[in-house]
């Protein structure tokens, strides 16, 4: 087994990954962490929990430390839960000494931090040899993407590695498990919308491009195509759902494309990682799906819903769709235990 600390516990993607990472086969949860005020108290007595499942019993006595390297203890990988601000500071003191598998934003783009989705470009954890060697660590940071890259760029992967794309128009409508328990008052968000998420569209546009690029000598080459994206906050739970507007080089059939999307497998599928979804991609062919509420836990949350696959009358080479993925799952700390049991077993 291999021992395992997160940074950020008491907090929602903290909690996430404590859900996730309870009876893992290969990680066992041994260090819990969050702010000076929480350290030194038992994780029940220092968290409120916010999801459904309920505490698991296995960390309710853990002592919660500090976050800092020192206090975690013996750890091989740790996986970070924190604010942006905070892991900016943080994730390079323990990157010194471990492995940390970041879901925050403050790294990802750091021209020797792989920026990854496995099914997608886990080439790019090549960059981590450069990153140690750059930097000086005996550890090293490997990030996921935005909650909402992650859902859309698994879609254009098998569409992009067949097909010419020329352009993607994607508008979101993304749940308030996003911004955190605190993060949208509810009299902001009930019975209403929220037309603008604070740096989201600039992450979709430039994250999607750099995962589907090209690494070359320690360098990533953008996709060259254009996105152009358009964010919004909806009175959901959890499940992030995006309209995918497609526009192609050259004619495509739609068949074509929905057997590259249902065909998409990846190297997490080959080599059955725990948290790999059997489909990285489920397509739907009834009118009114996919929906959050039906469809985020799909595979336990590890699979992306598509439905609506259909051509785009008003533009030619065009085809538009519908997807759900889960957040919090697939979009977060879900996405970092995949990388981290990529990591575990190629590296």
């Amino acid at each position: 087994m291999v021992n395992v600390g997160i940074l950020g516990a008491t907090g929602m993607v903290g909690q996430r990954f404590i859900e996730l990472l309870t009876d893992h086969p290969d990680f066992e949860i041994t260090s819990l962490t969050a702010s000076q005020r929480s350290a030194g108290k038992k994780y029940e007595d220092a968290a409120t929990w916010y999801l459904d499942s309920g505490m698991p019993d296995s960390v309710k006595d853990i002592e919660v430390v500090d976050t800092d390297p020192s206090q975690v203890g013996d750890v091989d990988i740790v996986f970070s839960a924190l604010p942006t601000e905070t892991a900016a500071i943080v994730e390079p003191k323990f990157a010194k000494k471990y492995i940390v598998a970041s879901n925050a934003s403050a790294m990802r783009m750091e021209d020797d931090v792989p920026l990854v989705i496995p099914e997608v470009n886990p080439e790019y954890l090549d960059l981590v040899d450069i990153q140690k060697k750059n930097r000086g660590w005996d550890g090293f940071i490997v990030t996921n993407p935005n909650c909402s890259t992650i859902a859309l760029t698994i879609t254009l992967k098998p569409i992009y590695d067949q097909f010419d794309i020329k352009r993607v128009y994607v508008s979101t409508m993304q749940a308030v498990s996003g911004a955190g328990y605190n993060g949208v008052p509810s009299m902001a968000i009930v019975d209403n919308l929220v037309p603008f998420i604070g740096g989201e569209e600039e992450k979709m546009e430039t994250e999607t491009l750099h995962l589907l690029g090209e690494l070359e000598e320690g360098n990533v080459t953008p996709a060259s195509f254009g996105v152009s994206a358009s964010c919004h906050r909806v009175s959901v739970v959890d499940g992030h759902t995006e309209a995918v507007f497609i526009e192609m080089e050259d004619q495509c059939d739609l068949d074509d494309i929905h057997k590259a999307m249902a065909d998409f497998r990846g190297l997490p599928q080959k080599l059955n990682l725990n948290s790999a979804p059997e489909k990285p991609i489920i397509i739907r062919s009834e009118d009114n799906r996919p929906q959050p509420r039906m469809d985020r836990n799909a595979d336990g949350g590890m699979g992306v819903t598509v439905g609506r696959l259909r051509k785009d009358v008003a533009f030619e080479n065009s085809f538009r769709y519908v997807l759900v993925g889960h957040n919090t799952i697939r979009g977060a700390a879900g996405a970092s235990i995949l990388n981290a049991e990529l990591i575990n077993e190629i590296m």
